[in-house]
């Protein structure tokens, strides 16, 4: 098996819809061709949150693994997210994404264990069965602190250690846990590749890791490319004044009232790029209104990227 270098940036793009509600494949086309054209972009992660990807039917899934893999052709791999709820349907989920094009599966927990906890040795057959199903290179994904559906040091260690497992996405936001279980997942499994995916305060992490798997890579991938060079670099001064230039944008995506939120705000700011025509969602999101369209404009304006119109007229 070929391993998926996913040391650089792995955007996770948002889902690009009509404005009657039904996915866009030529917009979507033009994302992944956009994203894939960044020096420094090491894979496509689609169907996650920022990408909506429960709220789309398993047909309308399969669809877009098949756009991205064909805009893409075959120069980065598209990973998609797993996040049927029996290990069964996980694991008939990523074998249909396979068929469609996917190289990568970014697994998951079952989100009732998010309310329930899991029971000991539940997660590692998750990946077992997902993997033997499909031979997707599995990313284990590192859940809150804050939800039951965390996986302990443990779990984790043994998750690493299986086959097919690459790389893990840790978004644990509890430094005291990163700062001891990141050099564990190290020295007992070298070659597991690190990624950060602190969207909303990327900085403590950035010293750590081989790359990252952010929403936020879909809207800001060139200066996200920078931060982790200069994060591999152990270059502070460069990283600060990376995350400080991004700060305003920062704000205005993810500190809001709802994390979800953030994907509405993405899809603004693609906008406001010109990537999007426009920002439509699928519900239970809803739009922010116009004034929060006006402050994420603003954000963008302000860490350095002009409206697309302006962009065009120079």
């Amino acid at each position: 098996m070929s391993v998926m270098d996913l040391r650089g940036l792995n955007p996770a793009p948002v889902t690009a819809f009509t404005k009657s509600g039904e996915v866009d494949h030529d917009a979507n086309a033009k994302v992944a061709r956009w994203l894939a054209s960044i020096d420094g972009v090491k894979s496509l992660v689609i169907l996650g949150h920022a990408g909506e990807g429960t709220f789309l039917t398993s047909d309308e899934q399969v669809a877009l693994i098949r756009t991205y893999a064909e805009a893409v052709d075959n120069r980065i791999p598209i990973v998609a997210g797993i996040t049927g709820e029996g290990t069964k349907v996980a694991a008939l989920e990523a074998k249909r994404a396979r068929e469609a094009g996917a190289t990568g599966a970014l697994v998951y927990p079952n989100h009732g264990w998010l309310r329930f906890g899991f029971q000991k040795g539940a997660p590692q057959e998750r990946y077992r069965a997902i993997y033997e199903e499909s031979g997707l290179q599995c990313i284990l994904f590192q859940y809150p602190d804050a939800t039951k559906a965390t996986y302990d040091l443990e779990t984790q260690l043994e998750i690493a250690g299986q086959p097919g497992v690459v790389a893990t996405k840790n978004g644990v936001r509890n430094m005291r846990r990163w700062y001891t279980e990141i050099p564990q997942l190290r020295a007992a499994h070298p070659d597991l590749q690190i990624l950060s995916c602190h969207d909303e305060w990327l900085l403590p992490t950035m010293f750590d890791v081989d790359g990252l798997l952010v929403g936020y890579g879909s809207v800001t991938p060139e200066p996200l490319v920078e931060l982790i060079k200069v994060g591999k670099a152990q270059d502070y001064a460069g990283a600060r004044a990376i995350h400080d230039r991004l700060l305003p944008v920062t704000q205005a995506i993810y500190h809001r009232g709802s994390h979800m939120e953030g994907t509405v705000a993405l899809k603004i700011g693609l906008v406001h790029r010109g990537i999007l025509d426009h920002a439509t969602v699928r519900e239970p999101l809803q739009p922010l209104g116009e004034a929060a369209e006006r402050e994420i404009q603003a954000a963008m304006e302000a860490a350095g990227f002009a409206a697309a119109r302006q962009t065009k007229a120079a």
